[in-house]
Parts: C-alpha cells; sequence; structure tokens
C-alpha cells in the first residue's frame, strides 16, 4: 500500500513546536515491538487459516485462477533458478509463443529468492506461507515507520501499522493476488522520499531510495506507481503551505532525487526496455477495460466482505469492480472528525487531508457510481484520455489504495495525539470551584472516549479467514511423471481443457505443481494480440475454441473435416506430443470431441491419452 507520512522534522520553525509531534530519538528494538510484530504475525495466519486446512489442495473461493496463476508464478521462479533460465520470460506456458513475466504481475523480487524453498515444499505451502508473511511484513514496516518518524506511542504506531497492513482493500486483495499485499518496501520508500533534503545525506539517502525502488519493481510496478503518486502531492503540498523551507532545501532534494532515479534505472534498464520490447510485450489493454473501474461512493461507508462485520450479499449491488475503500461508515466518521480537529494543529495532517481529497475524487472514475447506479455526473477519469501512457493500463479504483493509506497514518497521528503526544493546546486551567472542570480533568475524560471511538471504528474491520475451495488434485500420471516417455524435450504436453482465463484452472495446476516439468499451450497472461494490444490469456485458435463451446454447451457439435484437418493443424503450431485429459466435470464429452477429432485414445494411469506424434510428425 501507498503510505504517505510527514516526517515532523520538516517542520519550519515558524509553526510553533507544541501544534505537532517532534521526531523521536532513535529507539531499540524493545518488548513492545516485538508483541506488535508477533500480532501482526498471528493476523497474517488467521487470514491464511482455511488455506491450511488442507495447503495442497485449496485455492482462493474468490480468484481461483490468479490463485492457481501465483503458484504457477513461484514455480517459475525455481525453474528460472533451477535452470539458470532468464527469468524475464518463459515458454513453459503459451508454448510455443511464451509470455512476457516483465509485462505480467511476476513478483521476481520473490519468487527468486524464495526458490529453494519452492523446491523444497512446493509451490501450495510457499504461496500460503508468503501471503501471510507479506501482510505481516507490511504492518511491521509500517509500524517501524510510524514508530520511527511520526508517532511516540507504541500503541498508536500498533494502530496504524495493523490498518496499513490489514485494511479491507488490502485483504480483499490477499484473495489470490499476493502481489497487492507485498507492501512492505513502500513505507522504507516514503520515509527515505522524505528524507532525500537532509543536508549532507544526499548521496546516501539517494543510493538507497534507488534500492529500493529497483527492488520494488520487480515486486508490483502499480503500488510503486501509487506510491509515487502520494509522495509527488505530498511533496507539491509542502511547498504550497512552506514554501520559503522548500525553495531552502530544494537543491539537496533534487540532487538526492537524482542519484536515486538514476541508480535504479541504472539496474532496471533492460528489464524495463524488455517489458514494452521483448517478446510478447503489448501496448495497452485492449478496449481500456480497466479505465471505467471508478470507486463506487457507496463502498467507502459499507463494510467490506472479508471483514467480520462484512456481508457478501452487498458486494452484489456496488461490489462490481474490487474492494479498495469499504472502510464502513465508523471510521469514515472517525477520520472526519480526526482531520477536524488535528488539520488546524499538525501540519502531518494537513498533509493527510490533501492526500484523502485528492485520491478520492481521483479513485471515482469516468462516472459516478451510488450503489451500484452509475449517476450521469462525470468523474475525474472522463476528462483523462485511455491512450496516455500508464493512465491506459490503470483502474481508478486502486487510487483509493492511496486513502487507506492516509487513513492508516491518520489513525497512528489520531490516537498519539490522544495519548497526549501531539500536544495540543490546552485552555488555562480554572478553579474547580465554580463548578467547571480543569483542563487535567478534561483530558482524562476525553482520553478513554478517543481510544473507544478509534477502537470501534476498527473492531467491525478485522479480517476473517479468506475463504477457500477445494480443488482436484492433478492426475497420477502427472504428478508420478506418467507422461515421461511421451513428451520429448522440445515438445509440448496439451492438457484438455487447454489452460485459459476462464477455463482450464485445474490444468494450469498440472504445469505449476510440476514446477514447469513440461511445456503447454494458452494458459493465464496477459500477452499481445494481432494488433499488438494486450489481451488476457493467449489467442484462441480453432481446436481451443471448439473445446471451450463443447464444455459451455456439455454437447459435442457434429465435427466435419476442417475440424479436424485444424485440429492436426493446432496440434503442429503448439508442437504437441500428447494430450491429456484426466479427471474432469466435462470428462465424457471432452473425450468424444477429441476423440472426434484425432482418433480414439488409449487408458494411461488414471488419464485418457491421445500419443499424436505420428499424426503431427
Amino acid at each position: 500500500m501507498a503510505v504517505p507520512v510527514v516526517d515532523p522534522s520538516l517542520n519550519s520553525v515558524s509553526e510553533p513546536v507544541a501544534a505537532e509531534p517532534t521526531r523521536p530519538p532513535r529507539r531499540r528494538p524493545s518488548r513492545a515491538d516485538v508483541l506488535a510484530i508477533g500480532a501482526y504475525v498471528l493476523l497474517g495466519v488467521l487470514v491464511c487459516l482455511n488455506y491450511w486446512v488442507d495447503v495442497q489442495n485449496r485455492v482462493s473461493s474468490h480468484l481461483p485462477t490468479d490463485h492457481s496463476w501465483f503458484e504457477w508464478l513461484f514455480s517459475h521462479g525455481a525453474y528460472s533458478v533451477r535452470h539458470l533460465e532468464n527469468p524475464l520470460f518463459t515458454e513453459r506456458q503459451n508454448a510455443p509463443d511464451g509470455v512476457n513475466m516483465m509485462a505480467n504481475t511476476s513478483l521476481l523480487g520473490v519468487t527468486l529468492p524464495l526458490a529453494p524453498l519452492t523446491m523444497l515444499l512446493g509451490p501450495q505451502v510457499v504461496y500460503a506461507l508468503y501471503l501471510g508473511a507479506a501482510l505481516a511484513a507490511t504492518a511491521g514496516t509500517s509500524y517501524w515507520m510510524l514508530s520511527r518518524h511520526l508517532v511516540r506511542s507504541r500503541a498508536a504506531a500498533f494502530v496504524g501499522g495493523a490498518f496499513l497492513g490489514f485494511a479491507p482493500g488490502v485483504v480483499h486483495h490477499a484473495n489470490g493476488q499476493p502481489n497487492f499485499v507485498s507492501n512492505f518496501l513502500l513505507p522504507l520508500i516514503v520515509v527515505r522520499v522524505l528524507r532525500l533534503a537532509e543536508p549532507g545525506r544526499w548521496r546516501r539517502n539517494g543510493l538507497v531510495l534507488g534500492l529500493l525502488v529497483a527492488y520494488q519493481i520487480f515486486i508490483n510496478e502499480e503500488m510503486l506507481l501509487l506510491t509515487a503518486l502520494a509522495c509527488l502531492v505530498v511533496v507539491l503540498a509542502y511547498a504550497i503551505m512552506r514554501p520559503a523551507r522548500a525553495w531552502a532545501v530544494a537543491g539537496t532534494f533534487a540532487a538526492a532525487l537524482g542519484v536515486g532515479g538514476g541508480l535504479a534505472l541504472l539496474l532496471t534498464a533492460y528489464p524495463i526496455w524488455f517489458q514494452f520490447n521483448g517478446p510478447q510485450s503489448y501496448r495497452g489493454l485492449q478496449g481500456g477495460v480497466f479505465h471505467s473501474w471508478g470507486e463506487d461512493l457507496a463502498a467507502f461507508v459499507t463494510f467490506a466482505r472479508d471483514t467480520v462485520a462484512g456481508d457478501e450479499a452487498v458486494e452484489k449491488t456496488i461490489g462490481l469492480t474490487e474492494q479498495n475503500t469499504w472502510f464502513g461508515w465508523p471510521l469514515v466518521l472517525v477520520a472526519l472528525v480526526a482531520l477536524v480537529l488535528l488539520v488546524r494543529r499538525s501540519f502531518p495532517a494537513r498533509i493527510l487531508a490533501v492526500l484523502v481529497v485528492v485520491f478520492t475524487v481521483a479513485s471515482i472514475g469516468p462516472k459516478v457510481r451510488v450503489n451500484g447506479v452509475e449517476t450521469r455526473t462525470d468523474g475525474p477519469w472522463a476528462y483523462i484520455s485511455d491512450d496516455l501512457p500508464l493512465v491506459e493500463m490503470m483502474m481508478p479504483t486502486r487510487l483509493a489504495l492511496v486513502v487507506a493509506a492516509a487513513l492508516g497514518v491518520l489513525l497512528a497521528l489520531a490516537w498519539d495525539t490522544v495519548a497526549g503526544n501531539g500536544r495540543p493546546p490546552v485552555p488555562a486551567p480554572r478553579s474547580a470551584a465554580d463548578g467547571t472542570v480543569t483542563a487535567g480533568s478534561r483530558r482524562r475524560w476525553l482520553r478513554p472516549v478517543g481510544y473507544a471511538a478509534i477502537a470501534l471504528a476498527l473492531l467491525p474491520l478485522l479480517p476473517r479467514p479468506l475463504p477457500a475451495q477445494p480443488v482436484d488434485p492433478p492426475p497420477r500420471f502427472i504428478t508420478a511423471g506418467g507422461w515421461r516417455p511421451y513428451v520429448p524435450p522440445g515438445r509440448t504436453l496439451v492438457p484438455v481443457p487447454i489452460p485459459s482465463n476462464v477455463h482450464g484452472l485445474p490444468t494450469l495446476r498440472w504445469s505449476a505443481l510440476t514446477q514447469h516439468a513440461f511445456p503447454i499451450p494458452g494458459g493465464y497472461f496477459i500477452g499481445p494480440n494481432e494488433l499488438g494490444e494486450g489481451v488476457f490469456g493467449a489467442p484462441n485458435r480453432p481446436t481451443s475454441t471448439l473445446v471451450y463451446s463443447t464444455m459451455d454447451l456439455n454437447a459435442v457439435p457434429a465435427l466435419t473435416d476442417e475440424n479436424r484437418r485444424q485440429a492436426l493443424e493446432d496440434l503442429r503450431f503448439w508442437r504437441a506430443s500428447v494430450v491429456v485429459l484426466g479427471a474432469h466435470p466435462r470428462e465424457a464429452v471432452l473425450r468424444e470431441l477429441v476423440t472426434g477429432l484425432i482418433g480414439p485414445p488409449q487408458r494411461v494411469d488414471d488419464v485418457w491419452l491421445w500419443d499424436v506424434r505420428p499424426l503431427v510428425g
């Protein structure tokens, strides 16, 4: 998650010192730190609990294909390390054309370092382990950022870190999209950006920032972009609010930023070039499919599906895209009150207010939607061309993740202020003889009220274990290696159904769970169409289209000689040596279809097998 924060050490002396928290001194890890990290780890385990019931044979109920794709990615990392192959490209999926891994959510910054663990435990176990660890790690680095650079209270930092790591929008993406919960570098990046103006340290700060940015590119470029946009708004807001101070440090800031940007570019120049110019690269998505995905206004005050107060029925009305806000009305109310009370006395609160307003408006999309109904009112994206670089790939709704991050920092700031560390102005005490209360007694009354308000706003947002569903294990013929005599080097195993973004979840897992032992056609990825635009999955060939239509109708159409000729042509294109059909709800009609196209199969172990080498050469 993009984590906006303002280092209070940047406050100018023109503001009263008592108006803002000062930067706390460096601290060594304490028992409170250990307890905070332990609590985050337990939350990570809780979120993934349903996977551990049967980790080998369970996937996300909400995004089962995405879940299988990321299992496949962990296997890709292991395969690349084992065979010392270029991890930026693979021919183990979408054979023979392959997949540009830099142009997909490849998570290389994680899958490559964890390759030994994947080889040892398998991608299913590593997926579940990593998902919980990524959530906890993001909360942990956010806690470090808050406790070392913004607030004095460890409890305040814990509350803010917990929200930044386990916000409803983040947990929503944990349903099959671990790249969007892998945000543990973002707090470090933000802190480093806000320290670029430190005198005498511009080289070191720039170099550290460059290294962090380069690594984040191999985890999630989209979240890095959101973080960069948030930092840009913070810097601009700072310059507008404190122009003299901003001008005084502009040279140092620019020099450090240049060092960081230059190093990041040096380290990632070839991978980025490969992403946009390498084999199977593309330009934009066909039809700008994400451009209209704006956040529903009702979603801001609705409880998310995967929280203790959530209701799955609500998402059928307003959850037409992604659940990137879904804060619930109590948190929205507390956040608004906190902003009103803090914005006059706290410079960080003013920056947070700017972030909330800017990114709330930006997340709406081209049309304003309320309760699932698209109104006639234009949103900001109605005036932005979907042909602009980067814009064409962005989902407006995901800009709301910056709002979630701003609320996490605001919660920490509010808790710290309630604890007395913000030192808000306190009226001079009056005599209790006239029946009035003193400032001290007022603070004793306000403190529990403030704590209770924040706690009651957050308790409904506690995450529930992510829903998981069973998935059939691969055939024994696949896992035991019975396929090996049939698939020589340079040839492919064609699973039926052929994997795609709609069909073939079990057969995609055949490749993942064997750690890419054989190449397969089709798959679940983004690649170019004939116009160079990005599309989901491989362009359908006549035979794959016939397979999918047969599955949808649960009936075999009348086959012609042209169908049989196209089937042989497709098998040659795929470099097929064997076609394999395992247990499947449509097994009967699929076997009848393939038999009608290329002849009768043989039963080998627990699969139907067609050895097509004599047919295709």
